[in-house]
């Protein structure tokens, strides 16, 4: 199970309401649990691959979002505004967004940037891990909606892009 399976998943539970969820295949075992909304709003995932079991926190959504239908898609078009020709791409994850690959190293992406499908945009940190955020369509950057080192939630707009 890779580590998209699992942040699949994750999402999944957070929506659906259940309060435990336990997956096993072949020698890799995953469980999450769901705190209830008024605890505090919590997810805990235990991971278990041969012997070592790791723990992590994850945010749970509020019930009014985790009843809302999910897109599969981080890229979806903006609202009806004078913005409507451009489309946001959004956060597949829950993290820490980053614009550089390391501290001393360049930002992925900056305003007027052109784009084509697969280029890393930025990386988001989840449990420690360091995701590449892949654009999903051709363009140009217009604007970068989240600030360097921030906390972003999932399907959290992230860039605007011309796709013309």
């Amino acid at each position: 199970m890779d580590l998209k399976e699992i942040q699949n998943l994750i999402k999944f539970v957070a929506r659906s309401g259940a309060s435990e969820v336990k997956l096993e295949t072949g020698d890799f075992k995953i469980t999450i649990r769901t705190g209830a909304v008024g605890d505090d709003s919590r997810s805990e995932t235990n991971f278990q691959h041969g012997a070592p079991v790791a723990t992590a926190i994850i945010p749970q959504m509020p019930v009014q979002q985790a009843q809302q239908p999910a897109s599969s898609q981080p890229v979806q078009p903006a609202e009806p505004s004078e913005d409507s020709k451009y489309v946001v791409i959004k956060s597949p994850i829950i993290g820490t967004f980053y614009r550089k690959p390391s501290p001393d190293k360049p930002v992925f992406v900056e305003v007027g940037s052109t784009i084509q499908k697969g280029d890393v945009l930025c990386v988001i940190e989840a449990m420690k891990l360091f995701n590449e955020i892949e654009s999903e369509i051709s363009g140009k950057i217009v604007k970068v909606l989240v600030d360097d080192s921030s906390p972003v939630e999932f399907d959290q707009p992230l860039f605007l892009v011309d796709p013309a």
